[in-house]
């Protein structure tokens, strides 16, 4: 499965919560999926592969994250997870665990549950389907399948056609939502936008001259690394970086294993401070401009060069512009108990009217954090 939308080969050779935040919440799960039944086993094992999945969040674009987990006598006996663009995917990862603690036949007779579709055409990699095969399991359980439409449903017909006993969309919501960057820009071209900004209570997005530059806490601040982690660009108008200077970088840890993210400043005005850090830090080649353009042409530009998802750090303006245009799926939103501000709100439009489905509320010391996808608007 190809990374770009006009590619039909192979693709997985390549963010709910970040990437500790969604196996928690996976692995919390089990104490929900009873033992009883094989629908319930099958819950428990998918949280399982869905929790190994989480580990290649931020690390495998262009591709999806995608976890495994080999299953025998109702016992794991060996896990995978797809680690980067280019290596192998988590079922090959997973077997191939299973030969080395067990034997080269311990695999016979296995279920083996992925969070996505094993693929069945060549690519960077050889296909999933033929190390599925040829390790000798007999049930593959999956929980999404392929939203490439090229290859939807391929490899797990493949599979049935050889003797293989498949079943489909088990936790089906929370398999999609691992990979919601990828599909996004497999189907669209286009990258999935979190909308990410700090606000009082009674939403004022920047405090009185004096104050400081934060509104929210220091560990929602580091909350933040964690989820731009997960995004391949971070995108701020030219308004917010003239005036901010920000560095927009993953920091510690959270920089491990993966590059910097793109830094994108979108400006109609070319006069941008040449000596702001982002064109000077050891991270400058990442820093793109985007001079004239409108944010949708800002964001087909960067699907054009394989971001599947960016980061909106943008000022009230920007931010009001994407979510009248229809452009943000999803908003993180820090509250701070703070009352006033400098007298600038976040959202500027009177008429603008969004609304969150299903928001998950986070308490991060004193902030709260407010999750959730922009609710489609009725057509």
């Amino acid at each position: 499965m190809s990374h770009k939308p006009k590619n039909p080969t192979c693709h997985r050779s390549r963010c709910p919560g970040h990437e500790g935040s969604l196996a928690k919440s996976i692995q919390s799960g089990y104490s929900r999926a009873s033992m009883e039944g094989t629908h319930s086993e099958d819950e428990r094992f998918m949280r399982e592969a869905l929790a190994e999945g989480a580990k290649g969040l931020g690390k495998t674009s262009p591709n999806p994250p995608v976890g495994a987990i080999v299953v025998r006598g109702g016992e794991v006996i060996g896990r995978g997870w797809h680690e980067r663009a280019g290596e192998a995917h988590a079922e090959r990862n997973a077997l191939a665990e299973v030969v080395r603690l067990h034997g080269a036949t311990a695999a016979r007779g296995a279920t083996l549950y992925v969070t996505l579709e094993p693929c069945s055409s060549h690519g960077r990699t050889p296909p999933c389907t033929e190390a599925i095969l040829a390790s000798g399991v007999t049930r593959v359980v999956v929980s999404a399948t392929d939203p490439n439409p090229a290859h939807a449903g391929a490899g797990l017909d493949l599979l049935e056609a050889t003797g293989v006993e498949v079943t489909r969309g088990v936790l089906e919501t929370e398999g999609r939502d691992l990979i919601r960057f990828f599909a996004r820009h497999i189907t669209s071209g286009r990258p999935w936008v979190i909308a990410k900004t700090a606000v009082t209570l009674d939403g004022h997005s920047t405090l009185p001259d004096g104050m400081g530059p934060w509104i929210s806490n220091e560990a929602a601040r580091e909350d933040v690394q964690a989820w731009r982690r997960q995004c391949d660009a971070i995108l701020v108008g030219g308004e917010t970086f003239r005036r901010d200077n920000p560095a927009l970088t993953l920091r510690g840890t959270w920089a491990e294993d993966r590059p910097q993210p793109w830094r994108v400043i979108l400006t109609s005005d070319p006069d941008l401070p040449m000596t702001h850090q982002m064109f000077n830090d050891p991270h400058r080649h990442r820093t793109l401009v985007h001079q004239g353009l409108t944010l949708t042409e800002s964001l087909a530009r960067l699907g054009e060069i394989g971001v599947c998802s960016v980061m909106l750090e943008s000022g009230g303006r920007l931010l009001t512009h994407a979510l009248t245009g229809g452009l943000v799926d999803e908003v993180i939103l820090y509250l701070a108990p703070i009352l006033g501000g400098d007298g600038k709100r976040l959202l500027s439009d009177d008429g603008l009217f969004a609304r969150i489905e299903t928001p998950e509320f986070f308490a991060i010391g004193d902030n709260l954090r407010v999750r959730g996808r922009i609710a489609k608007r009725d057509t």
